[in-house]
């Protein structure tokens, strides 16, 4: 990595004592980087606080900008851009939600005096694969599935062999799946190195294509541990179980059956990888629980994650609570399960334009259930573009409440 970094930030800064009126001149000021789904549900936590909000994204009419004060439209990877709308907006809080931002430029604006949430070093680490996985793998010692990292198709195929088929290949600078493949022979080495290298979220700035190649783990179950940083201590959420299609989310409940041992287990290694990141949040971490009762570190992203969007109906504080609450450095106390609950992402299956949502009245005609619509302005094959929740006696009996329900809405074209 070329960018220098700082040392391992401790949450120095003190809290917000008091928080003032929008729009005024005691408003506290956040800068949201990225208007996403995650975006409109934080931007919603932090307006019930009293913060005034501006929305940026690289598009018009993004979700979070529907509900923010302000907006701004620019490409979040373009530095000079981005220290522009920091200096016009002059936020206490700088609150990164996407991966697609120009971290350098973060690190240099939070060694002017700005403040980057949680820190600008865990933006910048977890933004690039190759960063967190040597943090957790080579300098905190936690249990990971082997891995190795080529620049070229021909080391593609010899880390394939070395590490063994089924492999999985993953863009160095991506999220949610986007550009992930898994190799099962020597035949599809050119279309994994031409997909990973191609799909990802964030192109390599500079310098050869770089990619990260795992060994295929053969996992009973996959989980997001729900980790809060306050300024009063860590707090855990009950563990979230998901399911995943192309590497990207398509189901999660609350909570996910673990064994005291492995609990214990996965919440020490998401202390570990978060108090070395450092600073106030949430974190999403990810861990992959094997049947012979191992837990083995995956991913982590300092920020509210999707598959956490359960917690919008399972928690008596959402994970966008949370996360508000732990930024500004006020109380968050262990959060109450109300209930087995699950989410089910509702997926376009065309590209629309101004989409049109079908069959509501039906999915909501069962009491268990709720739905959010994000209000993306388009939608293109796969697009998340919604979220069905359920709550039930059951997390299975919540899971098929969710999935039956998502199965009643339909999208098609708004346009004339």
């Amino acid at each position: 990595m070329s960018t220098t970094l700082p040392n391992a930030a401790q949450p120095s800064a003190t809290p917000f004592a008091t928080l003032g009126t929008p729009m005024s001149e005691s408003s506290l000021r956040v800068l949201l980087l990225g208007s996403g789904e995650l975006g409109k549900e934080l931007v919603i936590a932090l307006q019930r606080l009293g913060v005034e909000v501006c929305a940026c994204d690289s598009y018009e009419h993004a979700p979070a900008m529907q509900v923010a004060h302000r907006h701004r439209v620019f490409d979040m990877t373009n530095g000079d851009k981005l220290r522009r709308a920091v200096y016009d907006e002059k936020p206490d809080l700088i609150v990164p939600e996407v991966e697609a931002i120009d971290t350098a430029t973060l690190v240099s604006l939070e060694s002017e005096g700005y403040r980057v949430v949680p820190t600008a070093r865990a933006t910048l680490l977890t933004m690039d694969r190759e960063g967190i996985r040597r943090l957790a793998s080579e300098e905190l010692d936690l249990p990971t599935a082997r891995y190795l990292f080529v620049t070229t198709p021909s080391e593609l195929d010899q880390a394939a062999t070395r590490l063994g088929y089924p492999c999985v290949v993953k863009p160095l600078m991506s999220s949610s799946g986007k550009g992930q493949v898994v190799v099962r022979s020597p035949r599809e080495i050119e279309s994994a190195w031409q997909m990973a290298t191609t799909e990802g979220r964030v192109k390599a700035q500079s310098g050869p294509q770089r990619l990260i190649v795992e060994e295929f783990v053969p996992f009973e179950s996959e989980i997001t541990l729900l980790t809060v940083r306050t300024a009063g201590g860590t707090v855990f959420c009950p563990a979230i179980g998901h399911l995943q299609q192309d590497g990207d989310y398509v189901e999660s409940w609350q909570p996910h059956a673990m064994s005291d041992a492995q609990q214990s287990l996965a919440r020490a290694m998401a202390s570990r990888i978060t108090e070395s990141l450092g600073g106030y949040g949430l974190f999403g971490v990810e861990l992959f629980l094997l049947r012979d009762g191992r837990v083995l570190f995956s991913e982590v992203s300092p920020r509210p994650h999707d598959t956490g969007m359960v917690t919008l109906v399972s928690q008596d504080l959402s994970e966008f609570d949370l996360h508000a609450r732990a930024i500004l450095g006020l109380p968050v106390h262990q959060p109450i399960l109300r209930g087995p609950s699950a989410s089910a992402a509702l997926r376009a299956l065309n590209s629309l334009k101004q989409p049109t949502y079908h069959g509501l009245g039906d999915a909501l005609a069962d009491p268990r259930v709720s739905v959010r619509i994000f209000g993306k302005p388009s939608a293109r094959p796969n697009r998340r573009m919604g979220v069905v929740l359920a709550m039930a006696d059951d997390v299975n009996t919540a899971r098929a409440a969710a999935r039956q329900a998502r199965d009643l809405i339909v999208m098609d074209e708004g346009l004339s």
